[in-house]
């Protein structure tokens, strides 16, 4: 164990001290770390066009050739390179079983949670490492201390189980959900926040607010709700799903009270792996899933109590923090809404067509939601894939009816090419 340790102290990354594997290693992705170094002073919009550099960075996945993958926004391919860290996670913590777990894991486990909390540009002691989104928001929702007649304000745009835990809330507690519409095409910023703003009363206590929506992938202002918010003392849920390592923010510049977030999105992690967020103030007061008496309560560490679990995939989140920080998320995020927007500008103006996503550079990137007059969702999505082996997926709520597509950093210009010429096709 000491010349394990040592070994990883060599290396310097604490984050990666959770198998004494290597860091991530760009040489395997032909090259790429040469690549990145000789473009790292281009604009990163004019870099966003280089298929030549693209193509190199592609490598570094390993998509099936069977189909063409746009639908990436349910969770997303790892690098090569991280798919490779889990497997050694997986086989380090089989041979040394109990060991591990008793004597290593928990260091371990905080190197992983510092890296990932200086990414999101917050202190180790605001954040958990989840499963997903899912469970990371619905700790917050279940957790809170809302009262009967208290209000929550959300909108019906955001995701399913989110919408479902503050319905638990008012069906256990009596709370009030208060579910709003927002404009899919606003003019501005300002649009979208007076729209909250119309809904609050003196009785709201709580606004749920999806920074990337992933229905259509469009934007909202969260900081400017927040702000709005906060001035009413109103707290703030913040749903980062898609937008966490998508695109260039950190947690702080939100202002959000608590958030959750699926690094098995954009941050191209194991399946399985998220992230919530609180600010050290609101821990005491929100109650945990399930009872630690060890932890004091204003300890996030309150939080990561979910008993026996596969401990490799939080371990390979270190790899995947890597080759993101590698690659550069600027550079990601450009290349993200170049490609959303070369599909989406060839077919925006056809008969028929219509695009359910704002396309300004701040109201969306990777993800866009198109819809064909006169043909449901389904019928749709079933056939780019029946047709054209095109894979994206059906969008059928009250809010939103359309297909959404999201390609990845894999996705090759031809691949979208095949989609612009389904749409075509089908439009026609």
């Amino acid at each position: 164990m000491d010349s394990r340790r040592k070994f990883l102290k060599q290396f310097g990354t604490a984050a990666l001290a959770t198998t004494g594997i290597s860091t991530f290693n760009p040489l395997n992705a032909t090259n790429l770390k040469e690549r990145i170094g000789k473009v790292s002073q281009r604009d990163p919009r004019e870099l966003a066009k280089d298929e030549d550099f693209w193509y190199h960075v592609q490598k570094a996945f390993n998509p099936s050739p069977h189909f063409i993958n746009l639908e990436n926004g349910y969770f997303l391919m790892q690098p090569t390179v991280v798919l490779e860290a889990q497997i050694r996670n997986m086989q380090m913590i089989n041979e040394n079983t109990s060991f591990y777990y008793r004597r290593e894991m928990a260091e371990e486990r905080l190197n992983v949670k510092k890296k990932l909390a200086q990414l999101a540009g917050v202190s180790h002691e605001e954040i958990v490492i989840t499963r997903n989104t899912t469970e990371a928001l619905d700790t917050v929702i279940l957790g809170m201390d809302l009262k009967p007649g208290d209000e929550c304000l959300m909108t019906n745009q955001d995701y399913g189980s989110m919408l479902e835990a503050f319905e638990q809330r008012a069906e256990r507690h009596g709370v009030k959900n208060n579910v709003i519409d927002i404009p899919l095409w606003p003019k501005n910023k300002m649009e979208v926040v007076r729209a909250f703003e119309k809904a609050v009363t003196p009785r709201t206590k709580v606004i749920l607010v999806t920074h990337m929506i992933n229905l259509t992938g469009q934007i909202l202002p969260a900081r400017e709700i927040a702000d709005m918010a906060h001035e009413r003392g109103i707290e703030i849920i913040l749903d980062a799903a898609h937008s966490f390592a998508q695109v260039d923010f950190s947690i702080k510049d939100t202002d959000c009270d608590y958030m959750g977030t699926s690094l098995h999105k954009w941050l191209c992690c194991p399946l399985g792996a998220g992230m919530m967020y609180m600010k050290k103030e609101k821990i005491a007061k929100t109650w945990p899933l399930f009872g630690d008496s060890r932890i004091s309560k204003d300890d996030i560490q309150k939080f990561e109590h979910i008993g026996t679990h596969p401990e490799n995939t939080r371990l390979s989140i270190a790899a995947a923090i890597d080759f993101h920080e590698s690659l550069g998320v600027k550079r990601k995020e450009e290349r993200l809404r170049y490609l959303k927007n070369y599909w989406v500008n060839q077919v925006k103006d056809l008969p028929k067509v219509t695009i359910n996503t704002p396309l300004g550079d701040d109201q969306s990137c990777a993800i866009a939601n198109v819809a064909i007059e006169g043909m449901a969702p389904n019928e749709v999505s079933d056939y780019f894939y029946k047709n054209h082996k095109v894979w994206t997926v059906a969008i059928n709520r009250e809010a939103v009816k359309g297909v959404r597509v999201t390609p990845h950093l894999y996705t090759r210009l031809e691949h979208l090419d095949k989609l612009v010429g389904a749409i075509k096709e089908i439009a026609a």
